[in-house]
């Protein structure tokens, strides 16, 4: 059971992510994206990779470390889920993030190694669940999610920044 998740699978604020992605094949998406993604980033210069497109927004490097570790924080979540534990889980504010990030301070290019070796662990989790995994379903942030949910949201995620990287700051 992969296929596209159905609306109840997480909350509608999800819908803004999991709408990007048409596909029925998540795994595809996710390879795909790996592979056209790492040398779309790979072209920026660490010298842009500074640039915010207004005063009080992120920079490049800013935007990819959240990406980098948003994935991280959903795959945890799909990780969790998928493997039956009922606890729920905490939130993911975006902001404390970032700011104890200090991307900034990192290099362009480690930030995209960070990305590429991120999406290699994802691809290799998702490609090695059983069947039965992808329909559990648990509770982040007082929001309930599928396991499914969750690898449309990881790609959903990436989509969304890249057309931000494409059409505000390039």
């Amino acid at each position: 059971m992969i296929g596209r998740p159905e609306p109840n699978e997480a909350a509608a604020y999800y819908s803004t992510y999991t709408d990007l992605i048409t596909s029925e094949d998540i795994l595809s998406v996710l390879e795909s994206q790996l592979e056209e993604t790492v040398p779309f980033l790979s072209a920026i210069s660490d010298e842009q990779s500074l640039h915010r497109y207004a005063p009080d927004k992120w920079s490049m490097r800013q935007l990819l470390s959240h990406v980098n570790d948003t994935e991280r924080t959903f795959l945890f979540r799909a990780l969790w889920f998928a493997r039956g534990f009922p606890d729920p889980l905490p939130s993911f504010d975006q902001n404390i993030a970032v700011a104890a990030a200090a991307a900034d301070q990192i290099s362009w290019m480690r930030h995209v190694e960070e990305f590429h070796a991120i999406r290699v662990a994802t691809l290799a989790f998702f490609r090695n669940l059983p069947p039965e995994a992808w329909s559990r379903s648990g509770i982040a942030g007082s929001n309930s999610f599928t396991v499914r949910a969750l690898g449309y949201i990881i790609a959903g995620h990436v989509a969304h920044h890249l057309a931000i990287l494409r059409e505000r700051y390039l």
